[in-house]
């Protein structure tokens, strides 16, 4: 009797929870991408006869209302248009809280412009033998693909370093790019880009370079991240890197070197506590499987034993699993006078 009870309540309430998110979604105007994307499309065609094709899209709940339609655009297979719609009476047919002309046109612009900065990049890799395998979400940092080891990374560091080098020169004293103080480049052992997600070829290359599944397949694995400084349009080719983990083995990694600073540490101040807050860490000079970061430290930590706010600091140097090798320097006065951190940099 009491299971019947149990099974009618378990009934009533999956009804009232399914009557819940329908009036919810209703009431937010998600009924799918249809009638958004055939607005996007009447659009494009009014507005840009014959020159964009919808290609896909995708719901902008729960975030937002709407959809995002993306288009190919005719005549370059590099260039991808995004558009925010939004056909809900509510919104009375905005474009991501604005007139769809104007958004549309923002966004053809826009597109072909990202297009015309990703070749190039790409021209200025490809030049020096790195191909490009994926993007960020908005079109840089450039992922490329190279065996790293302590007997490649001096020279993997400085020809990636080069190909900066070319896309700076080639974009221009006015890019956003040479006008920065540096950039950054991932690179992925081949083994890890031979199993990418690839996409379709038929996709616009900056669809496919910039997917989030793309780039989950390549950073679910560890892989490098490499640094270059910029100073009016000259590139520091020689560039430092850093290992880039998953979330497991980044954390594993924290836990063992913040357990064997703390435990050296008790020697001077035996009531130590230890910030579980990970610092970048850096690859030693032609090496991979040495690098050296911060960890902060209390003397005395709070009333609940923590670490909060430290202005003390062990730059440590480890091996690949986070054991130090050899000894651990210490720095104070870390913190300025507002409080914002600033650690010498190593």
């Amino acid at each position: 009797m009491a299971g019947s009870r149990r099974r009618q309540w378990r009934t009533v309430m999956t009804g009232v929870l399914a009557g819940s998110l329908a009036v919810l979604m209703g009431a937010c105007g998600v009924v799918g991408t249809k009638d958004d994307r055939r607005a996007a499309e009447d659009l494009a065609e009014k507005h840009f006869p014959g020159r964009l094709r919808a290609i896909g899209a995708r719901t902008l709940f729960p975030g937002t209302g709407g959809s995002e339609v993306t288009f190919a655009v005719s005549g370059d297979r590099d260039a991808v248009v995004r558009l925010r719609i939004d056909t809900d009476e509510n919104e009375r047919g905005s474009c991501d809280g604005k007139d769809c002309v104007g958004a549309l046109t923002e966004a053809v612009e826009r597109a072909r412009q990202q297009a015309e900065d990703f070749r190039t990049l790409e021209s200025a890799f490809d030049a020096c033998g790195y191909e490009v395998v994926a993007l960020g979400p908005t079109g840089t940092p450039p992922y490329v693909v190279a065996e790293v080891t302590n007997a490649t990374v001096t020279r993997v560091l400085s020809e990636i370093g080069q190909c900066v080098q070319r896309w700076v020169t080639a974009s221009g004293p006015d890019s956003t790019v040479a006008k920065g103080q540096g950039t950054y480049v991932n690179v992925v052992s081949p083994a890890v880009a031979e199993r990418r997600n690839r996409g379709k070829d038929s996709w616009p290359t900056l669809m496919r370079l910039t997917r989030s599944d793309l780039l989950a397949s390549l950073t679910e694995y560890t892989h490098f991240s490499a640094s270059y400084e910029i100073e009016a349009g000259r590139v520091d080719t020689a560039g430092s890197a850093r290992e880039v983990r998953p979330f497991r083995e980044r954390q594993k990694f924290g836990e063992t070197v913040q357990s064997a600073v703390k435990e050296q540490l008790r020697t001077t101040y035996p009531r130590v506590a230890v910030s579980e807050y990970q610092w970048i860490w850096r690859l030693e000079p032609g090496r991979v499987d040495r690098q050296t970061g911060y960890v902060l430290f209390c003397p005395e930590p709070d009333t609940r034993g923590r670490c909060v706010d430290s202005d003390d600091a062990a730059l440590v140097t480890t091996d690949e699993k986070g054991v130090p090798v050899g000894k651990i320097r210490l720095v104070h006065d870390v913190r300025d006078a507002s409080g914002i951190l600033r650690l010498p940099p190593y």
